[in-house]
């Protein structure tokens, strides 16, 4: 069966070259105008990725993505982000909200399907993936087979792929990770990804560990290591 994918998008140029990129790539399309209507054909259809605009009429993007990703039948559901909106608190705010890419306007139709194709198949290895192990730093506890993150005993709230680099980091026991490694790693693709996507991920990674987080050095030009 094909994936099908929603692409909630109020501007018909950019709706029409993502549907025809989207079905020569073997996806299913439904096209949704605005907000309001996107979540009505949700609750109506199965969908395996939601391809998201910001600015939406009726009801915008950051509004549709909080309520799909707080009700239980519509949680699981991936979210891409693509947008005019470049700052990175917007980038920020978009995986605060639980966003599992954010690609900006103007894109490439290519990279747009490979980040699609990407993100679906994260999704695939987490549903048949071997059993994780726990790993530890220090205070700083991570277990993969629950998804869960301790700091001092206490849990942390991550987004999926703050936790994803964070596991990564720590498997490599000190090494040195460059951007490219981190995005095959993380992403599933490599020369197509947006580095400045992963340091926002890992600037907001830091905050959120506080002084542990100081151990995520920047190699700069290069990369990151768990010190």
């Amino acid at each position: 069966m094909k994936q099908k994918i929603l692409i909630v998008e109020d501007e018909k140029d950019i709706r029409d070259l993502l549907e025809i990129n989207l079905k020569k790539a073997g996806f299913e399309t439904t096209l949704a105008r605005d907000g309001q209507e996107a979540f009505r054909k949700i609750q109506d259809s199965r969908f395996d990725l939601i391809l998201l605009d910001l600015m939406l009429p009726e009801l915008d993007g950051k509004e549709l993505a909080k309520i799909l990703k707080s009700r239980a039948e519509t949680q699981h559901i991936p979210i891409v982000m693509v947008t005019a909106k470049t700052d990175e608190v917007d980038r920020i705010v978009g995986f605060e909200l639980g966003a599992d890419d954010y690609i900006p306007k103007p894109f490439s139709p290519r990279e747009l399907v490979l980040r699609v194709q990407a993100v679906l198949k994260r999704g695939q290895k987490k549903t048949g993936a071997p059993e994780k192990i726990s790993l530890r730093a220090g205070e700083l506890e991570i277990d993969e087979a629950n998804f869960q993150a301790r700091l001092k005993g206490k849990p942390v709230e991550l987004t999926k792929i703050e936790f994803s680099l964070l596991a990564e980091l720590l498997k490599a026991k000190g090494r040195l990770l460059t951007r490219d490694n981190l995005l095959e790693k993380v992403w599933g693709f490599d020369s197509y990804g947006d580095s400045r996507t992963i340091d926002t991920h890992l600037s907001r990674l830091r905050q959120k560990l506080g002084k542990t987080g100081e151990r995520i050095e920047t190699v700069r030009g290069v990369g990151y290591r768990f010190k």
